[in-house]
């Protein structure tokens, strides 16, 4: 992770063992357009990408549910200087399942992904229900998406 000094929107990305089809650096660059889109000024957000059985435990034992999960992201809130804090776990099975389910590439998908989980990061919430992509975040989200990786919005 890059000092705050370099860079006031540090990003990292880990795969924890499991190989990406998309370069870090490009899913960086992707996080800080965001942010500065999103008006924060200073960030530490760490992304990482996580088997289905560690998604599944996160998702057990900090949200309750069952099962592995796309995208998980624990807003730690900010610290003294407004620095938004956030760990954003991401698990690359489900986002190929979700891909092939909405007819999109798998990299356009993680891509979602991680502009959903730095829109958690930033505050942003939606409904658990199905009115959630048409909510204001998934419309955020696909605006988003649309603007810094070059594809058409996603919708319902």
């Amino acid at each position: 992770m890059s000092t705050m000094r370099e860079n006031p929107r540090a990003v990292s990305v880990q795969a924890d063992g499991i190989r990406v089809p998309l370069a870090a650096d490009r899913l960086i660059d992707l996080s800080r357009h965001v942010l500065r889109a999103l008006k924060v000024p200073r960030a530490m957000i760490s992304v990482t990408f996580v088997s289905s059985r560690t998604s599944a435990t996160l998702n057990r034992r900090h949200l309750g549910h069952r099962g592995p999960t796309d995208v998980i992201t624990f807003a730690l809130g900010a610290d003294p200087t407004g620095t938004v804090i956030a760990d954003i776990y991401i698990c690359l099975d489900v986002a190929r399942r979700q891909a092939k389910e909405f007819g999109v590439g798998v990299r356009e998908e993680l891509a979602r992904l991680v502009v959903h989980g730095m829109l958690h990061a930033c505050g942003w919430e939606h409904p658990d229900d199905d009115e959630r992509i048409t909510s204001p975040m998934w419309r955020r989200q696909e605006q988003l998406l649309h603007r810094f990786w070059i594809t058409p919005p996603r919708t319902a």
